[in-house]
């Protein structure tokens, strides 16, 4: 059956990087993955990505900035039960406040605040670069077929902020980095992650290609 993937263009994006990631994954089948900063070209998607790089406050900014946007995502999101991937930033977004210089509103999806990584060791900078395995605290669809754990695949992070997550059911994977860090979100049709699927080579394939049939 065909369907439609809108990642949404907010100026705020690797969006060849996740384009490209997409079109890989998607490959024989008969998926369509559209670049789009259009709400109306996202609320006729199957399936929603909201990617996100640089400061929380200006990715906010910018997605309050793309008319009916922030309306459609509620919509297709919240009410519809759309299948939506936050990535990044587009993760973070999903909280109910960022702290990154200023106090910034969120979404509002995942109750909890955007805050600075804190590591433990002092020898640990931040930001927080590289290649880290997944530690799951609890099953999930899209890590179907994934090898995670201590000696498991990596996936690529790059950020000095992460979720500290009020409901600590909603925390689906951690990394540690002087000290468990927010790796993936979710509940529902909802699950965002903080480290980069588009650049973390098999893990992030088979993570993409498990959202493009997942049936929350």
């Amino acid at each position: 059956m065909s369907q439609t993937i809108a990642i949404i263009d907010y100026g705020a994006g690797n969006l060849k990087s996740a384009q490209n990631a997409f079109e890989r994954a998607a490959r024989g089948s008969d998926a369509e993955i559209l670049v789009t900063s259009d709400a109306q070209t996202v609320r006729r998607a199957d399936r929603i990505v909201l990617p996100g790089v640089g400061a929380f406050a200006d990715c906010m900014a910018g997605l309050d900035g793309v008319a009916g946007m922030h309306e459609v995502l509620t919509e297709k999101v919240i009410e519809g039960g759309t299948p939506f991937l936050g990535v990044c930033v587009g993760m973070q977004l999903l909280a109910s406040v960022g702290r990154e210089k200023i106090e910034t509103r969120g979404l509002g999806w995942i109750d909890g605040a955007v805050e600075k990584i804190a590591p433990t060791d002092p020898t640990l900078k931040v930001p927080h670069m590289g290649w880290n395995t997944l530690s799951v605290n609890r099953p999930h669809a899209l890590l179907d077929g994934i090898e995670t754990g201590e000696n498991g695949l990596h996936a690529y992070f790059v950020h000095s902020y992460h979720m500290s997550v009020s409901n600590l059911d909603e925390v689906i994977a951690t990394a540690d980095y002087g000290g468990p860090i927010t790796a993936i979100v979710g509940r529902d049709n909802i699950f965002g992650t903080q480290f980069h699927p588009e650049k973390s080579q098999t893990l992030g394939l088979a993570l993409i290609s498990n959202f493009l049939v997942w049936r929350p």
